[in-house]
């Protein structure tokens, strides 16, 4: 078998090449590594040049898929989250999909996410892997730490 180190690269169908390049760079803050526009498709960077990225084409069947992506971050970010995307006019949203002023922790992980809908309905993801114990028999809870940084439900 060959030894898989991480995820490089992924792609989304979307109906707006230009919506989707501005709301990735202008919203999400995506580094735009690539358009190329005789092919209708553009690539960003995730973290670093060359470390991973993420590549939309247009697609004008009528079938859409919703394909979710969850971008890597800090705990800082995550929290801070919420009210830079209301402030971007994008609705945060918890795990259920109902909009939200917090992250939820992922007890499985352990990780802070908040979630929220590009323009073509794709479900994207700000998650940070937290320190401590996996803990599944918690669930998905709203955002909640005591001061020694557990989980608490």
């Amino acid at each position: 078998m060959v030894a898989v180190t991480g995820l490089f690269e992924v792609h989304l169908t979307v109906s707006n090449l230009e919506r989707s390049v501005a709301f990735y760079r202008d919203v999400v803050g995506l580094q735009l590594a690539r358009v190329f526009e005789n092919r209708r498709v553009a690539f960003f960077w995730i973290g670093p040049e060359r470390e991973a990225m993420v590549g939309w084409a247009t697609g004008d069947g009528p079938q859409r898929l919703s394909l979710p992506t969850a971008f890597r971050t800090t705990v800082e970010q995550v929290l801070a989250a919420p009210n830079l995307m209301r402030a971007a006019g994008v609705e945060p949203l918890d795990f259920d999909g109902t909009p939200t002023h917090q992250p939820v922790v992922l007890g499985w992980i352990p990780g802070a996410a908040v979630y929220f809908r590009d323009p073509d309905g794709h479900l994207l993801e700000y998650l940070a892997v937290l320190p401590g114990p996996v803990r599944p028999e918690v669930g998905v809870v709203p955002w909640r730490v005591n001061g020694s940084g557990c989980i608490r439900a």
